[in-house]
């Protein structure tokens, strides 16, 4: 009887405790540094390979009654979801901007990797839901993606594009109906690669430009050498900011080698733009991160209020944000 039941746990959760005990190494090689596009493209490989091919004998192999080939499939597949999400779940996290809208995103790769990783609730919330499963595939390709093209020098506008038409593209075989022509599918990709372009557009910045992060920001009275002279904590009192004459925000932005994007410094007030200061276009590989500034002097006559400088792509992607605030 007990032995029944260790076999039942060990059926249960020990798929979990495998695909989370893989996970956090994979986070742990992570962690000491940027992740290897090595990596990630072969994972993304390895996983497509493996839908594309079940995609298309499952059927049969039911109608054989090999389930047990299937399920070692799906658990496959499942594993290397989890891996997958949780290797570019630390670049999103740095990336990410916590009091902005790209902090859903995170929640969305964080999710993911959770429900990959426990095996129960997987199999309660996408296991019966096939075409859940297509959506968890192109949503792990894409985050995937949206990480690994940077790496190789793409600019941050164009991985966005490119990860969701690749991974348009890459569900060509769950479109392909039974005894169906691969023609019609790979059209069917094409048209889903077209609206989910379209549908992408609007909202750019929801997603963290990752992997660019954030590596310094400071509050400060100048430069000097692209060093910060005299910071300044929060809050300023409106009488300080006068006799400082201005303030200046100092940015190092943290982006991978051979990488080149035009950026930008966008001060607001109480969540309102009221300048937006173009900048030198980031040069990636320094590991102290791209260091640069902006510098304003003219807070008007009611400088109080809740201020903050954003530090976002020429596409609008938010890669930070430095918040202070003025006081009587």
């Amino acid at each position: 009887m007990s032995q029944s039941l260790g076999l039942r746990w060990v059926r249960k959760w020990g798929v979990s405790l495998a695909s989370l005990s893989s996970g956090l190494v994979t986070l742990f090689v992570f962690r000491r540094g940027l992740p290897d596009v090595g990596w990630i493209v072969g994972y993304l490989l390895l996983l497509w390979l493996i839908f594309a091919v079940f995609t298309q004998v499952r059927a049969p192999l039911e109608a054989r009654g090999r389930r047990l080939v299937l399920s070692a499939a799906d658990y496959t597949v499942q594993t290397l979801y989890h891996n997958l999400l949780l290797f570019v779940l630390p670049a999103y996290y740095a990336s990410a901007t916590l009091t902005s809208v790209n902090a859903w995103f995170l929640l969305a790769v964080a999710g993911g990797a959770l429900v990959t990783a426990v095996d129960p609730w997987h199999r309660l919330v996408v296991h019966p839901r096939p075409w859940l499963d297509n959506v968890l595939l192109a949503f792990s390709m894409f985050a995937a993606l949206n990480v690994a093209l940077p790496l190789v020098g793409v600019r941050p506008f164009w991985a966005l594009e490119g990860s969701v038409i690749l991974c348009a593209l890459a569900l060509t075989p769950a479109l392909r109906r039974s005894g169906g022509s691969w023609t019609g599918a790979w059209v069917r990709a094409c048209v889903f690669a077209g609206v989910a372009v379209a549908l992408l557009l609007p909202f750019r910045s929801w997603i963290p430009p990752a992997p660019l992060h954030l590596a310094r920001a400071t509050l400060a009275r100048d430069v000097d050498g692209l060093e910060p002279v005299g910071p300044v904590k929060s809050p300023v009192s409106a009488a300080d900011l006068r006799a400082f004459g201005g303030l200046v925000a100092y940015t190092a932005i943290h982006a991978p080698a051979g990488l080149r994007e035009a950026i930008a410094h966008v001060w607001t007030k109480d969540g309102v733009p009221v300048e937006r200061v173009p900048l030198s276009p980031i040069r990636g590989g320094r590991a102290e991160g791209f260091r640069t500034y902006s510098r304003k002097t003219d807070f008007g006559p009611s400088p109080e209020g809740r201020w903050a400088v954003d530090v976002v792509t020429a596409d609008g992607q938010l890669i930070g944000r430095l918040r202070f605030a003025v006081t009587e």
